[in-house]
């Protein structure tokens, strides 16, 4: 097969460049084009000035298609659909049909904020206003997501919200002029591995003893979230190489894989839970709520997580989770002890079948010469039996609270699994 269709990607917003938000919409049209078999090339940001936009616009255009994310709103400084077209080549029309629909969308907000319609008259026709030829498929709010066929570049001009981009995604990969390059390539095959607790370099030793990228697999290790991502992507044909890369990757890490598809291991312990009919809740300190927030971050996840307890004061272990005064005099509230003792009172309190705690020292103070900042102990409580474990991470705050939520899921995971061999 002939090298891949290229794909560049744009995204707009001057508050990206600033470091005010954070870009999802690039990762996410990267990760799109590769499961749809073109190549992604680039992420280029960039801000609302129209030169700049022009500027990167132009050289994203020399790829087979150009997908462009924010600029679409009503204000003036909105100038994503008109640079476009200039850059295609194409001249700008007022779509009657679509500034009926946008004018009819503005005059529910208008009337809902009680404000005259004549403040968003304007708006609405700027936003109605489009390249010719372009294929609108569909609205979101009151912005149109786009297609162009331009001389030699597709245009995907999509709104800036990750909401709205990915409900109307859909209706512009059906698009015809998204189709014609699509024709000319075809969706890759995929591996992925997920390692945790083996080292990055270990990952990349295995890999190159099994041969490294070539002979129709790409192969990219990441370090995410504490957790090693191996992804194979794989040409048609080479499936064969790519069964070899996985077995010679899983065979001596075969300890550390927890997952050999995209679930996170949030949604493994969850999975795990419902399997055998479990509860569950968590007994935090260190981490505030963390490790609940990631659980409860999956849809669904009510029918398994009852709720949590942020016990960062003794008082509220002692009275919230009947953690034992005397064991936290004994010990300190950042010990195996009280870590098992919060495990219990949870499953206890809140009447669950398994109990996840963490107790730690975050920093930036607050740490001894004996529990010093990073040192982190979990236990988790189950039916399956139980299990506590701890490490010392010198590092800042975020890294240590985002690490031991982290390891806190992993371990449950293990529990669950009756697997507690892996280094945590």
């Amino acid at each position: 097969m002939s090298a891949r269709p290229r794909a560049a990607i744009v995204v707009t917003g001057s508050e990206l460049v600033r470091g005010e938000r954070t870009d999802r919409n690039g990762p996410f049209y990267a990760r799109e084009a590769l499961s749809l078999g073109l190549t992604p090339e680039r992420i280029l940001i960039v801000g609302d000035d129209p030169a700049d936009l022009e500027a990167v616009l132009r050289s994203a255009s020399d790829a087979d298609v150009c997908l462009v994310s924010g600029g679409l709103g009503p204000t003036h400084d909105d100038r994503t659909v008109e640079l476009v077209a200039r850059v295609a080549g194409a001249a700008l029309r007022v779509d009657p049909g679509l500034e009926e629909h946008i004018e009819g969308v503005s005059r529910a907000i208008a009337d809902r904020l009680r404000r005259p319609y004549a403040d968003f008259a304007a708006g609405v026709t700027k936003q109605a206003t489009v390249p010719d030829g372009a294929v609108v498929v569909g609205i979101a709010g009151t912005a149109p997501g786009l297609v162009l066929q331009g001389e030699r570049c597709v245009y995907v001009v999509m709104p800036g919200p990750p909401g709205e981009l990915r409900r109307l995604w859909p209706a512009a990969v059906a698009s015809k002029p998204f189709q014609s390059v699509l024709a000319r390539t075809s969706p890759p095959g995929r591996k992925v591995l997920r390692f945790y607790g083996a080292s990055e370099s270990a990952v990349a030793q295995a890999l190159a003893q099994a041969g490294g990228d070539g002979g129709g697999v790409e192969a990219t290790i990441c370090a995410r979230d504490f957790e090693i991502h191996v992804d194979l992507v794989v040409e048609p044909g080479a499936e064969e190489r790519a069964d070899a890369v996985a077995n010679a990757l899983r065979e001596p890490l075969r300890r550390y894989l927890f997952t050999e598809d995209e679930r996170s291991v949030a949604e493994l312990v969850l999975e795990l839970c419902r399997a055998r009919g479990y509860t569950l809740a968590t007994a935090e300190s260190c981490t505030g709520g963390l490790v609940a927030a990631r659980l409860t971050d999956v849809p669904g996840a009510s029918d398994v997580v009852a709720g949590g307890v942020v016990a960062y004061a003794n008082h509220v272990k002692a009275r919230e989770l009947g953690v034992p005064e005397e064991l936290i005099a004994e010990h300190g509230a950042v010990s195996a002890e009280v870590a098992a003792a919060m495990a219990a009172g949870v499953r206890r309190q809140l009447g669950v079948d398994v109990g996840i705690a963490v107790t730690g020292v975050a920093g930036p103070d607050g740490g001894t010469e004996e529990k010093p900042v990073g040192l982190v102990y979990h236990h988790v409580s189950a039916p399956d039996g139980e299990h506590g474990h701890h490490f010392s991470l010198p590092a800042d705050r975020d890294t240590i609270r985002s690490r031991a939520t982290v390891a806190a899921l992993h371990l449950a995971r293990r529990v669950l699994t009756r697997s507690r061999h892996e280094d945590v």
